[in-house]
């Protein structure tokens, strides 16, 4: 276990916090609940927009950005938006050291912002489908905060999509849940469970939420992203229409979509340990880093050297990073490199030189393999490509080993208590027991998953009669 690093089997939260300092992802800023995002954090997040970005412009979309202040009347003209978004805004009410004629509200989503553009920018059938995206900041005033699981202030994209029928807007919603599954699964290494929301869990004016839900390694559940098909509620709410090809007015369908910095807290949860942080290869922005080591001026010019020789021609396959600070000892800058999670960490010598050999140490298993510097760069693609693969195995086999079957609700609540997990379990489709469930065990039902088969059964919090499971856990 690292210095300074609380384990994980003592308190977990602790773990959290003391993994983002350890690795330099994040501070606490002086304004309260927000956070300020370090190179080291920012350079993953920095990984995330560039990988998703590339997804989203190869199904079609472009970016572009909106204010971020919005007009008071504009929120309140979809009703189940505003009252679901009411507690976490923070409105400006002065500016120019004046009172505004009327507030504005820190966007909090741009729903509404954006819908007032799309107004002017559509207008007949010829101008849908619409594919924006923005990379933005908003801002939600949340009464608990924790580093990038939740702050008042945080980094996301939203998707806001317009669409001529119901049916192309809620192909592109579930096209776009397909994106954030393979961008969490084959980039993050997180496996993820792909479902619809409840009623009551649903985006605030949307018709169906859909959703990733991720297994942490205290087996609770994070919501990784949410993809909403809007109907025609935000395009009634705005008046905008289109002329269709009958030369008929109709309302514009609707999606929007978003993730948000909170996948760097689900990267920290899934996969680190107690020693620190550990990245999958392909959200390290720095792969391969390098440790020289020499006791002499002679002997660090023979390594150095060797290092040009060797990593000639690596610059256009993958990054890497040369520590050849000369105020560091070795085991400082190993402890270092292994705290901030880098996937491979070389180890060369004086003595290696002589055996052609080189130390090679893969972060996510702490393995120190000597291997031939010949071949090297071949050696470190495959083993880049293997901790991928592997990461992705063993979390997806923790979280199987931690998701249950439950009839029984008395079993349930003693189960949960005692060691969390996902639970498959009955449900009844009411609200009502839904929300009996989360005031007496503290759970919530995550989603309805997509892969889920219809089976008769009875609810577990009623007993009435019930045609499928859902995944219950407790969250963050």
């Amino acid at each position: 276990m690292a210095k300074g690093i609380t384990k994980r089997s003592v308190d977990y939260s602790r773990w959290y916090t003391d993994v983002i300092a350890a690795a330099q992802l994040a501070d606490h800023s002086p304004v309260k609940g927000c956070m300020v995002i370090r190179p080291t954090g920012y350079a993953i997040w920095e990984q995330m927009q560039t990988a998703l970005d590339k997804l989203f412009k190869e199904t079609g979309h472009v970016n572009a950005y909106f204010p971020c202040f919005i007009p008071e009347h504009f929120m309140k003209k979809e009703a189940e938006h505003v009252k679901g978004f009411a507690p976490e805004c923070a409105v400006v009410t002065h500016g120019g050291g004046k009172k505004l004629e009327e507030p504005l509200f820190i966007r909090p989503t741009s729903e509404t912002i954006i819908w007032a553009m799309y107004k002017d920018w559509i207008q007949s059938y010829r101008d849908l489908p619409l594919l924006i995206n923005q990379w933005a900041n908003v801002v939600r005033w949340e009464m608990r905060t924790r580093l990038f699981l939740r702050t008042t202030e945080f980094l996301w994209q939203e998707g806001h999509t317009a669409h001529a029928t119901y049916e192309e807007a809620e192909a592109e919603t579930k096209q776009m849940l397909e994106v954030y599954r393979t961008f969490a699964e084959e980039y993050m290494a997180v496996p993820v469970i792909t479902g619809k929301k409840t009623e009551r869990e649903k985006f605030a004016g949307a018709l169906h939420t859909y959703c990733i839900e991720a297994m942490m390694q205290d087996a609770k559940a994070l919501q990784a992203g949410t993809s909403h098909n809007l109907g025609q509620n935000f395009a009634k709410a705005f008046d905008v229409t289109f002329q269709n090809e009958a030369g008929e007015l109709e309302s514009v369908w609707a999606t929007s979509w978003g993730v948000s910095t909170r996948l760097i807290g689900a990267l920290i949860m899934t996969h680190s340990d107690d020693n620190g942080l550990v990245l999958p290869p392909k959200m390290a922005a720095v792969p391969v880093v390098i440790v020289p080591i020499w006791k002499s001026d002679e002997e660090m010019d023979a390594v150095l050297k060797r290092l040009d020789v060797l990593t000639r021609n690596w610059k256009d396959k993958f990054n890497f990073k040369i520590d050849d600070r000369n105020n560091l000892r070795p085991g400082r800058k190993f402890n270092e490199w292994e705290k901030k999670g880098i996937p491979i960490r070389l180890e060369v010598g004086p003595r290696d030189l002589e055996t052609n050999e080189i130390v090679l140490v893969r972060r996510d298993t702490c393995e120190k393999t000597r291997v031939s510097q010949d071949n090297l760069t071949e050696r470190i693609i495959s083993t880049l490509e293997s901790m991928q693969v592997d990461m992705f195995k063993k979390a997806l086999a923790f979280r199987r080993s931690n998701t249950h079957k439950v009839d029984d609700y008395d079993e349930f609540k003693e189960r949960i208590d005692a060691a969390g997990g996902f639970y498959l379990v009955h449900w009844n489709g009411q609200t009502a027991s839904e929300e009996k469930l989360q005031e007496e065990t503290k759970a919530t039902i995550r989603c309805i998953p997509f892969d889920a088969p219809e089976e008769t059964g009875k609810c577990l919090i009623t007993g009435q009669p019930s045609t499928r499971r859902v995944i219950v856990a407790r969250a963050y």
